[in-house]
C-alpha cells in the first residue's frame, strides 16, 4: 500500500513538473513546476487523471489559480498534462488580473485557457464580461465572446 502512494505521488509529481501552464510573461521554454494544493485528491492510474477537491489551489510561476475541484488529465507514456478542468468557484489570478468564473478548462496542446459559466476579467478598476473568455498563455492575449466592456478613466476617478 505504501509503495502505491509513493508510486501515485511520484507521478503526480512527474506530470505537474512539466509546467503546463507556463508563465506567458517568459518566452524561453523554462518549464516551471505545477503545485496544487487540496483537501482531497484521488489518483486513477488507469484513467490518467487525478481529481482535487476542496479549497483547490494550483500554483505556477506568476499564475495561481483557485477552484473547488479540480480534475487533471495526463498522458503517462509522454509525461505530460493533457487537459486540467475546474469547477466551481474558479478565480485565475496573474498580477493585478483576475478572471473570475464557474468553469475552466486547459488544453494542453494549444496551451490556452477556456472560461465559461459569467466569465469576468478585471485589472483594476476594469471589467470585461462575456460568454466565454479564451486566455492564450503563450500570447499572453484573450478572445472574448458576447463581451461587455466597462473601462474606468483615472481622471474621472481623481475628481
Amino acid at each position: 500500500m505504501m509503495l502505491r502512494v509513493f508510486f501515485i505521488a511520484k507521478v503526480i509529481f512527474i506530470v505537474f513538473t512539466t509546467g503546463v501552464i507556463a508563465n506567458a510573461v517568459v518566452t524561453t521554454n523554462e518549464k516551471k513546476p505545477i503545485v496544487i494544493t487540496s483537501q482531497t485528491l484521488i489518483a486513477d492510474n488507469k484513467s490518467n487523471t487525478a481529481v482535487f477537491e476542496g479549497s483547490v489551489v494550483a500554483k505556477t510561476g506568476d499564475i495561481i489559480i483557485y477552484s473547488d475541484k479540480m480534475t487533471v488529465f495526463y498522458d503517462n507514456s509522454q509525461k505530460n498534462i493533457t487537459k486540467i478542468y475546474a469547477s466551481g468557484n474558479v478565480v485565475a489570478h496573474k498580477k493585478e488580473r483576475a478572471i473570475f468564473s464557474k468553469e475552466a478548462t486547459y488544453f494542453g496542446e494549444e496551451e490556452k485557457i477556456v472560461f465559461t459559466g459569467e466569465p469576468r476579467a478585471v485589472e483594476g478598476e476594469n471589467i470585461v464580461t462575456g460568454t466565454q473568455i479564451i486566455y492564450f498563455l503563450k500570447d499572453d492575449r484573450s478572445i472574448v465572446e458576447g463581451s461587455r466592456v466597462i473601462f474606468r478613466n483615472k481622471k474621472q476617478v481623481e475628481r
